[in-house]
């Protein structure tokens, strides 16, 4: 049987039904996969030494011949020792393995081996402890043609009981069936002009090193290359939507400046700067694929309200997505209220309520239905809607687990009903908060007719403050343009930042006591439970509430009997959520007990201090947007970080977010604490982990970004390059950047 890249391992010989079940659930169904399964680390077995020449306590590698082996049992651990004498012609010397009886079925006396391992010694003497073993069929044999020891030795992730020794005992036959015969992806030239290896000596060097120079060699090559397969997928998806068109929407400089003169407060630089790429970009005839960024308190959504501005005196009409029905509303009591001069009619749309604000009321808003608002949205009665993920779910009206994952979390029940979804008449803007990813197909939903004629695709603007490091930004998220909102607005004070001890906590509590007799609010957060404390190893909803519950019993009954403690979960009904955060608004609640449902966009100014229990339990970047949930006033305000972790990378966590003030310094010592996957989620996108830790490396990046570039200027379609543009298509069929 011929065997090809593409054969599936069904067909490879000794991979039996039982591996290759273990194989697919790793995702590995092919030659190509099993070959591109790379190991993580090496062992050096390559030391080999007579054995007259053994040290005790170092790992060696000796060649021999079995003079005896046999089994024993511990008679205190009751444990399985097999023990057996090797000899060369220098001497001899005891191998032990603990609990691997079937080992005397497989090597016999008279069996010529090569061991390795480390030398330790008991009442009987010197011994190997546990050796790698291997025949060799020869009393000598060169080690190049070894495996299992004599050698740098492959170690790979196992997961799935495979073991690093199955995988080399079936990747060495492949490697040398193909070791000529796979055709490099890349192009001649690109290999040539970064000093790469060719794909079949790294293949080969990568899972058998001759040295560990070569491996590394090996390494660079697959890391430029998936590297250069991600950039390469990013940027001619942007090249797919230049290609699109979508509505030139000039810029209004009169009604522009008319509004920025009814704001009570004055622009920063970065936030003129911010505005004026997107209304640039708005005029523009193919469709804007931008993000916004702005630290936490920086001012994005009035930059967005701009360009939502614009956009609806143009003709067109825009939408906005939140991820939260409590930020959806609060964008649009503020979006109502900043446009109301302006006659423009905004609606909310939500999983459980719809309200309207019209032009022609005066600035108050009304109840109306389902029906009646997707009518006015479809016949373009409605300039601007703005929603939750209900608004893109063609077929459930009500809700949806398209948007976002973690819907308990918010008290999301998604609901599969045969209603009809949401039609625009001229949409012209997308804004999305805190979600990057939004295709070309998913914007040309929200824009089909019933007709066959292509609709224009509506302009597309991210809003995050969550910083993304420079790393990531041209790869995972190359596809956008980016603009930054660095500055606060003036007169903002640096939230003080302290890690509070057990044996602090009292102190912080004091504290508080002092701020809530200044008619100050206060923030607790409590953290999500660990996977041992859940069902079936998945954080539910439930779990949360009940921390947050208890804390709230602790809190005003022995804490703070005195004060007025409040409590808010994403189980908690919309209308009972909006009472909760008015009430703690004017007071009536003094000190919030929360989950992370308050991480994106509340604005309390009156809240001067938040206080985090199991601070070690959340990333860097949700530390951060807790953070900036108190701090949006002219008053001092302060962050309390509870642990109780010992661990010395927790620490070193907390430490950067007591140093750091900005959220993009932040996020870039983030990245080399945790790395990308444990921070933006990247890991669940499929990405290999070569790739992965690149991510960190910019250099690597801005310069693998320009070696695609100058390729998709030559040839955008790459026509020139067939055996490329398979493999892109295969490897974007393994990752998923949404």
């Amino acid at each position: 049987m011929t065997i090809t890249l593409s054969t599936s391992i069904k067909e490879i010989p000794r991979i039996g039904p039982v591996y290759v079940k273990k194989l697919e659930k790793m995702g590995i169904k092919t030659v190509q996969d099993i070959l591109y399964h790379f190991p993580h680390r090496y062992e050096d077995f390559s030391n080999l030494v007579p054995i007259s020449k053994v040290k005790l306590n170092q790992t060696c590698c000796i060649q021999g011949k079995i003079l005896e082996i046999k089994n024993t049992r511990t008679w205190k651990k009751r444990m399985f020792l097999t023990q057996a004498i090797v000899e060369d012609k220098t001497g001899a010397i005891r191998a032990v393995w603990f609990n691997q009886p079937y080992l005397t079925r497989t090597l016999k006396p008279g069996d010529n081996v090569c061991l390795a391992g480390k030398v330790a010694l008991d009442n009987s003497g010197a011994y190997l402890s546990n050796p790698a073993y291997e025949k060799t069929f020869v009393r000598s044999l060169a080690p190049y043609n070894l495996t299992h020891v004599g050698r740098l030795v492959p170690v790979y992730p196992e997961t799935e009981k495979l073991s690093s020794r199955w995988l080399r005992y079936i990747l060495k036959p492949l490697l040398l069936e193909f070791r000529n015969k796979i055709a490099d992806p890349l192009p001649k030239e690109i290999i040539k002009q970064e000093n790469l290896l060719p794909l079949n000596n790294a293949l080969w060097q990568i899972h058998f090193p001759d040295s560990m120079a070569l491996a590394k060699k090996a390494q660079e090559r697959f890391t430029f290359e998936e590297l250069f397969l991600i950039e390469l997928a990013v940027l001619k998806e942007r090249l797919k939507l230049n290609q699109k068109i979508a509505a030139s929407i000039p810029m209004d400089i009169k009604i522009l400046k008319r509004f920025t003169k009814s704001l009570p407060f004055k622009l920063t630089d970065d936030q003129k700067k911010s505005a004026w790429q997107i209304l640039k970009d708005l005029e523009k005839s193919m469709p804007m694929n931008r993000l916004l960024e702005g630290d936490v308190g920086s001012g994005k959504t009035v930059v967005a309200v701009m360009a939502v501005l614009n956009t609806v005196k143009a003709g067109c009409q825009a939408t906005i997505m939140a991820p939260t029905e409590i930020l959806a509303k609060q964008h649009f009591k503020e979006i109502s209220s900043l446009l109301h001069p302006f006659k423009i009619s905004v609606a909310l749309l939500t999983g459980k309520e719809d309200k309207l604000a019209s032009k022609k009321l005066k600035n108050e808003t009304i109840e109306i239905s389902r029906k009646k608002l997707l009518e006015n949205v479809k016949n373009g009665k409605i300039d601007i809607l703005i929603g939750t993920h209900a608004l893109i779910s063609p077929s459930t009206s009500r809700t949806s687990s398209f948007f976002y994952k973690d819907l308990e979390e918010f008290g999301f029940k998604p609901k599969k009903t045969k209603k009809q979804g949401v039609k625009f008449k001229n949409l012209g803007l997308v804004i999305i908060d805190e979600q990057h990813r939004f295709g070309i197909e998913q914007r040309a939903k929200l824009v089909a007719h019933e007709t066959k004629v292509e609709a224009p695709i509506p302009h597309l603007l991210s809003m995050t403050a969550t910083p993304i490091p420079r790393t990531l930004a041209l790869t995972i998220y190359g596809d956008l343009d980016l603009s930054l909102i660095n500055e606060l607005p003036k007169g903002r004070k640096k939230i003080i930042t302290k890690i509070v001890a057990p044996a602090d906590r009292q102190k912080a509590y004091n504290f508080i006591k002092k701020e809530v007799k200044k008619d100050k609010r206060v923030f607790v957060i409590c953290p999500r439970i660990e996977k041992s404390e859940t069902q079936n190893n998945k954080i539910t909803g439930w779990s949360e509430v009940k921390a947050v519950k208890q804390e709230y019993e602790k809190l005003s009954k022995e804490i703070f009997p005195k004060l007025k403690v409040g409590m808010l979960h994403g189980k908690i009904k919309s209308k009972e959520k909006e009472k909760i955060m008015r009430d703690f608004k004017i007071g009536k609640i003094e000190i919030l007990v929360s989950t992370s449902v308050i991480e994106v966009g509340i604005d309390i100014p009156e809240a001067t201090v938040m206080l985090i229990e199991g601070a070690d339990r959340f990333g860097l970047a949700q530390l951060h947007q807790f953070r900036g949930r108190v701090g949006r006033s002219k008053y001092q305000s302060y962050c309390f970080l509870f642990t109780d972790s010992p661990s010395k990378k927790t620490r070193q966590r907390l430490k950067a977010l007591v140093k750091c003030e900005s959220g993009f310094d932040l996020s870039e010592q983030d990245l080399k604490i945790r790395g990308p996957g444990e921070i933006y989620g990247v890991r669940q996108w499929g990405i290999p982990d070569l790739a992965m830790d690149a991510l960190k490396n910019l250099p690597l990046v801005e310069k693998t970004r320009e070696s695609v570039k100058q390729l998709l200027e030559q040839d955008p379609e790459l026509k020139k390059f067939l055996l490329l543009r398979e493999r892109l298509k295969g490897f974007r069929e393994k990752i998923h950047l949404e």
